[in-house]
């Protein structure tokens, strides 16, 4: 599979962005997805990860209550809605799969996949 990210941008803060990740190749529902973030100066940084049939999320705490992941199965696309957005989540955004049967990791050496990042910045 390869993936596609876009979406990001500049927002003020307190807004809202939606990235989207989509997918090429077979068997996308397989695959955990998740999305990451790297801020310069600073390691990447696991954001939010779902399932493969979209039924289970897991969020950092950071962003728990104001970014919600979500996929569509049918258009090979997993997406993270982000609001209330704040300075410091300003960072390039990439979303990852990873092909596991059981549980949705938050380490970036779990997932196999990478996409290209795209910027989110936030102005304070």
């Amino acid at each position: 599979v390869q993936l596609q990210a876009f979406g990001g941008g500049l927002v003020q803060a307190g807004g809202s962005l939606r990235l989207s990740c989509i997918a090429s190749g077979r068997s996308f529902s397989n695959y955990v997805m998740g999305w990451f973030r790297q801020a310069p100066g600073k390691e990447r940084e696991f954001v939010a990860g779902i399932s493969g049939g979209g039924s289970s999320t897991y969020y950092a705490d950071s962003v728990k209550g104001r970014f919600t992941i979500s996929r569509d199965n049918a258009k090979n696309t997993v997406y993270l809605q982000m609001n209330s957005l704040k300075y410091e989540d300003t960072a390039l955004y990439y979303c990852a799969a990873d092909r596991r049967v059981f549980g949705i990791a938050s380490m970036a050496p779990s997932y196999e996949v990478w996409g290209q990042g795209t910027q989110v910045t936030v102005s304070s």
